[in-house]
């Protein structure tokens, strides 16, 4: 339980460290990785029987060669494609939104270092420090965020376009 207590501090601490834009960028990255976890989950689960389905819709055809079995292959392909790639968009949306949000931490940080320079000189390190420090900390979550985010949609990415060539492939012309 003690474990549990000393993170919340430390996480809380981590926060009022980096000032009000680190919780926007702490809530973009949850949001993200909600994001991203959903389509782990459904890549191995509800896109597998998608999969399936088409494959079944498909071989249940009587007739494979004709104008309108190849726009019904299309229909299959691409119904297929777009759960694939069902919220991807947006989770690219995120990881570019974390460094902005990142520089915005950078911007609102130097302008509380130059009001602390502006009201009381140079001779205050501590409250410069303060505003340096609220400065470089939402510049790096939004950084950690962002790569974390460029490495996960790649992955899911390269999956759903290999699953939907390997579809591709498997749905076969001949009869």
């Amino acid at each position: 339980m003690q474990f549990f207590i000393n993170a919340f501090e430390a996480i809380r601490d981590f926060l009022e460290l980096g000032g009000p834009v680190l919780r926007i960028i702490g809530v973009v990255i949850l949001f993200l990785w909600i994001l991203i976890l959903e389509r782990l989950i459904y890549y191995r689960t509800g896109l597998k029987s998608l999969f399936e389905e088409a494959l079944n819709e498909w071989e249940r055809r009587p007739e494979r060669k004709s104008w309108h079995a190849r726009q019904v292959r299309e229909a299959i392909i691409s119904r297929v494609r777009i759960s694939a790639e069902k919220g991807l968009p947006m989770i690219q949306t995120l990881v570019a939104l974390c460094p902005l949000l990142g520089l915005m931490g950078t911007v609102t940080g130097m302008i509380q270092v130059f009001e602390v320079m502006a009201i009381s000189g140079t001779s205050n390190a501590r409250s410069m420090a303060a505003g340096v420090s609220r400065a470089t900390v939402p510049t790096m979550a939004g950084m950690v965020g962002a790569l974390s985010g460029v490495f996960l949609i790649t992955i899911l990415t390269r999956t759903a376009k290999r699953n939907t060539a390997i579809l591709e492939d498997r749905l076969t012309m001949d009869h």
